[in-house]
């Protein structure tokens, strides 16, 4: 199944020092449909810092997100929400390697040590063929 991304692009700061930054809303595993769902959900609550006094509000459905337009008493700001695959991600975590599998060696084995329970037992002289449970009336 396809990991998605869900980013943001929006404006921030105002005057000549306005500008665009882009954010990982979230990652989500499914398909690109189930993760156009949950962008919209995002994008339609979404309140951004700037402007501080709305005036008009649009949403945009685009082919691979949405655009949410808001214009101010001055100037419109942009939000850009856009859905993508993960291809490559150089901080995800790594699954380590399983062990190598070899025999176990019979001599670094802790055995526990025998029951004081008399009783037959197996081979390995630790498992008794008749567990300590069977015959208990204590028990549910």
């Amino acid at each position: 199944m396809a990991t998605w991304g869900l980013v943001i692009e929006t404006t921030v700061g105002i005057g000549e020092r306005k500008h665009s930054e882009a954010y990982v809303l979230a990652q989500l595993e499914g398909t690109r449909e189930e993760a156009l769902v949950e962008l919209e959900q995002r994008a339609r609550h979404h309140s951004p810092e700037h402007p501080r006094s709305p005036e008009r509000r649009r949403l945009f459905r685009e082919s691979d997100g949405f655009l949410l337009v808001i214009d101010g008493a001055w100037q419109s700001f942009s939000t850009r929400f856009t859905v993508a695959e993960l291809l490559e991600d150089s901080a995800a975590p790594t699954e380590p390697a399983p062990p190598p599998r070899s025999e176990p060696d019979p001599a670094a084995a802790v055995l526990p040590p025998p029951s004081s329970q008399s009783g037959e037992r197996y081979a390995d002289g630790v498992v008794p063929v008749r567990p300590a449970w069977l015959g208990r009336n204590d028990l549910p």
